[in-house]
């Protein structure tokens, strides 16, 4: 019986740690990753102001390059949409839609909702600026972790996890870009 005891307080307390430091941590959870693309601003925004431009070195088409893809709304426009469904876990399933498009500062948010193989949501961006005599693009995202997991951030390294995945994509947008 004391074994017994001495578990559930030990259970105890780890809960009680865990749920401690889940409520002392934020929930938001941010990733970015910038380029500096030898090509003028309007030239690198042409490749990244709508869904399906950005779908030309979206590094995820490798993942099933025969998921199927529907599109919806006005290109280029909040309410653009693409949602993609792949038999393959690793590509899953979901939508991803044009929430704004700043022309004038070369922003596009998009929010994503993931629904296999598990279901989130994240907002997306992607900005150009001057930079030199070229640009700068920046590709990166938001999200919140729902409280009690917010702990997991500890444990969690975006540059592990989609860092790659960026720096493909953003490399593929760079040698689009600087084609003459």
């Amino acid at each position: 019986m004391k074994i017994l005891k001495g578990i559930m307080v030990f259970l105890a307390v780890i809960l009680l740690l865990w749920l401690g430091l889940s409520a002392a941590m934020s929930s938001d959870c941010k990733y970015e990753k910038s380029i500096s693309i030898n090509a003028p601003v309007e030239k690198v925004w042409q490749h990244t102001n709508t869904l399906k431009a950005m779908d030309q070195w979206s590094p995820w088409n490798d993942l099933d390059p025969g998921m199927q893809k529907e599109w919806t709304g006005t290109t280029g426009a909040a309410g653009e949409k693409m949602c993609w469904d792949s038999k393959k876990e690793s590509a899953g399933k979901g939508c991803q839609e044009v929430k704004k498009v700043d022309a004038a500062n070369k922003r596009i948010d998009t929010a994503l909702q993931f629904l296999t193989p598990y279901k989130s949501e994240a907002s997306a961006y992607v900005t150009v600026v001057p930079e030199g005599s070229g640009s700068k693009a920046t590709w990166g995202f938001t999200s919140t972790i729902p409280f009690p997991f917010t702990v997991m951030k500890l444990f969690i390294n975006m540059e592990n996890m989609v860092g790659k995945d960026y720096q493909e994509g953003l490399s593929r947008l760079k040698e689009l870009s600087e084609k003459p």
